[in-house]
């Protein structure tokens, strides 16, 4: 492709600064139509474009490393060596170039390292599609679809394990002092060990003192969900700073609460009104679900603690004697569910459920269910990590989060009697 010195020399003299790129850029379009060059795919103008570039880079490169350029003589010695045929992709197709070489051997190039067969672009590319939830196979057949591009399964695999010594500082990084809200879940995994098992991964998500939300970590766990094993996670949070939180707002777990006393005897344990409802759903007929569910209003909407008591002994003369094991599931819950009915409308609306880690569970849910299974724990736990590290790519979904939590953080300051300003010291 060439662009004669009379055109550039005229685009210069028109005076605007980015004529010139306009002008060039629109010349190499109309020669690539009337050559019957594409644009994109193998051959097309921006391949080409891309090895020009690569190979001009590189020129500089050995320029820079030798102290010369072509045909100078040089003082020590050590001259240009000719060239190495390499083919590395990129994000517009696998591109062949010309690496020049030093009679020395001394020349390490930069732009694109020896050995090295792919371009950064392309590794961003993989990590982003594998963050949402294609498969390995997938990925692989995506680049050779859209780009040409060989890159196998096992390649995907390298280049995504490129994130866990970052999932590991990450998993280890000190945190703040003090959060308002913790909100804990765990959502299930299925690994692959003799035979495939679901196994739970714990999930922290707290709401830090200037309304954002923060993942504390991840961890795997056995067997079923547990209040012991809670309890390890919630002493690790404790032990990487966090010495005081206002409200944990968790499922219901049996032992749950005993096990956030032990760590924070501050904190006050929610109990989830909509994992409530779903429990009581469980022991009804379908056919008095929206009877029980407009039954059960009046009680979690109640302006104070006596109201919804009395609420609730009304629903337990209505359904008593046909549901005894909802009853029975609310009184157990009882001292977990009534903590949010003491504050105000502000608070309610923002730790009455686990909404706010629904969200992640469900982006979560989503990465894993596309790979079926897991061959290790390790694998797992990167899938998920790559899933939330995609949460929020632009950033607009942690503005909304932050305005959303502004009147509730007002009222936590009030309320916890200035506990939050310790996390600001």
């Amino acid at each position: 492709m060439i662009v004669s010195a009379e055109a550039v020399e005229e685009v210069k003299s028109a005076g605007a600064p980015d004529a010139l790129d306009d002008r060039l850029i629109g010349q190499l379009v109309d020669r690539a139509k009337v050559d019957g060059i594409k644009l994109t795919g193998q051959g097309g103008l921006l391949q080409q474009l891309t090895k020009r570039i690569l190979e001009s880079a590189l020129e500089g490169e050995i320029t820079d490393h030798l102290g010369h350029e072509k045909h100078e003589k040089a003082a020590d010695g050590n001259t240009r060596n000719g060239t190495r045929a390499k083919t590395v992709v990129t994000e517009v197709g696998p591109v062949e170039i010309e690496v020049p070489r030093d009679r020395a051997g001394s020349f390490e190039p930069q732009i694109v390292k020896k050995r090295q067969r792919r371009l950064s672009g392309v590794d961003e590319m993989v990590l982003s599609l594998s963050a949402r939830g294609l498969t390995h196979g997938e990925i692989s057949a995506h680049l050779a679809e859209v780009y040409g591009a060989e890159v196998s399964k096992a390649t995907v695999s390298t280049i995504t394990d490129k994130v866990i010594d970052g999932m590991h500082e990450w998993q280890n990084r000190p945190l703040d002092s003090v959060y308002p809200v913790l909100f804990i879940d765990c959502v299930y995994v299925k690994l692959r060990g003799g035979q495939v098992a679901n196994r739970p991964v714990y999930v922290v998500l707290a709401v830090t003192v200037e309304g954002t939300r923060e993942i504390l970590g991840l961890w795997a766990g056995d067997g079923g969900e547990g209040a012991k094993y809670w309890l390890q996670v919630l002493t690790e949070i404790k032990n990487r700073g966090v010495d005081d939180v206002c409200m944990v707002v968790c499922d219901g777990l049996k032992g749950l609460p005993d096990a956030i006393g032990a760590v924070w005897p501050q904190a006050i344990t929610q109990t989830c009104v909509v994992h409530l409802l779903r429990a009581s759903f469980r022991y009804a007929a379908r056919q008095d679900w929206d009877k029980i569910s407009k039954a059960l209003r009046p009680v979690y909407t109640a302006p104070t603690q006596d109201v919804a008591e009395e609420r609730f002994l009304e629903f337990c003369e209505t359904w008593g004697k046909k549901y005894p094991a909802i009853v029975r599931l609310w009184e157990n819950a009882w001292a977990e569910f009534v903590p949010f009915l003491q504050f105000d409308a502000e608070i309610r609306r923002v730790v009455c459920t686990t909404n706010a880690i629904e969200s992640v569970n469900a982006r979560i849910r989503k990465a894993v269910r596309s790979r079926g299974h897991f061959p290790n724990e390790q694998a797992a736990i990167k899938c998920v990590y790559m899933a939330i590290m995609s949460l929020d790519p632009t950033g607009q979904g942690r503005k909304r989060w932050s305005q959303r939590w502004k009147a509730a953080l007002n009222a936590f300051e009030i309320t916890f009697d200035g506990r939050l300003s310790a996390a600001r010291r």
